[in-house]
């Protein structure tokens, strides 16, 4: 369950309370007159099942509340409420289903802007990925690509394209080009000191490299597990299961292929510069486009599910 804080002009609570009433899955409504002072107006209280949140915030923001008031919603973990249990058996779908796309977008916002923290992130991941690539070492790779920061922007490509939010998509490729430009550049400078102390060589890049050879030599299953990636990521955003994005984070080869271009750069081997920046762009192109796919199919379900509950107007039956 969430919980709705609205405040609400006193002029509009009559209609605020109806859009509650009228909407499937919602309990424990609260009218509090005159408690609002910065703005002026009443405070609405409910509980709403989470799939059926987003369309009574789509009704909210039609009658302006956003603008006039405010809309809050906080996430309940634990709810003693046989009311409750009931309304989220009314809701149509499953709450681990269903998407906010009002939250998707302010976090997808908020995840990619182009911080001193976000370019440190990626920096750092980077330059850990660099010692992997040169030393061959899985572990260190694996340690990079979990600190790395760059899903945030790639999700907020998705959404922007889906939602048709177009500063939403130039802020989140700002952040990604900008990030990757500077973390690459950075690294590249981190790997000429490392060598200037002796640990780093050339002689280390050109080894055989069994554990991380791959990474500039990108073939299919690079695209397959881009995409992959791609529909794990944004269901794990969008079901709010946050904690699979540090597997997404580790299925991908976005940030060790930054880091050996980058050191391959140094050295001026431009064909592992090359193939590095190839299985780049290949995994950022196939999770761009799977998690859109995901995106777009999301809508599409919970049009059709919202459709077929208006249609017959019967909630769901509790078992």
């Amino acid at each position: 369950m969430l919980h709705l804080r609205l405040l609400v002009p006193a002029g509009r609570t009559d209609e605020v309370v109806h859009a509650v009433e009228r909407t499937v899955g919602t309990a424990h409504l609260v009218v509090v007159p005159g408690a609002s002072r910065d703005p002026v107006g009443d405070l609405v209280t409910c509980d709403v099942a989470r799939e059926a949140c987003d369309e009574l915030i789509v009704e909210l923001r039609a009658l302006g509340i956003d603008r006039s008031g405010s809309i809050s919603v906080e996430s309940i973990d634990l709810s003693l409420s046989e009311r409750a249990d009931e309304a989220e058996d009314e809701a149509p779908g499953e709450g681990a289903d269903a998407v906010l796309w009002e939250q998707l977008e302010d976090v997808t916002h908020e995840e990619s802007s182009l911080s001193l923290t976000y370019l440190a992130f990626l920096a750092l991941a980077t330059m850990i990925a660099a010692c992997g690539v040169v030393l061959d070492n899985a572990i260190l790779i694996v340690g990079a690509m979990a600190v790395g920061p760059e899903f945030g922007p790639l999700a907020g490509i998705c959404t922007a394209l889906v939602q048709r939010a177009p500063l939403l998509a130039w802020r989140s490729l700002v952040a990604l080009i900008a990030g990757f430009a500077v973390a690459m550049g950075l690294t590249t400078v981190f790997g000429l000191v490392m060598d200037g102390f002796g640990l780093f060589t050339e002689s280390m890049l050109e080894a055989d490299r069994p554990n991380t050879s791959f990474i500039w030599n990108p073939d299919l299953f690079s695209l397959v597990v881009a995409a992959l990636a791609g529909v794990a990521g944004m269901l794990s955003l969008t079901s709010a299961k946050s904690g699979a994005l540090v597997g997404v984070a580790i299925s991908v080869t976005t940030v060790p292929a930054a880091a050996n271009a980058a050191v391959a750069l140094g050295y001026g081997d431009f064909t592992q510069v090359w193939g590095s920046t190839r299985q780049l762009l290949l995994n950022l192109a196939g999770i761009v486009a799977a998690g859109t796919l995901t995106l777009l199919t999301q809508k599409a379900l919970w049009a059709t599910q919202r459709g077929r509950i208006r249609r017959t107007g019967v909630p769901r039956a509790r078992p």
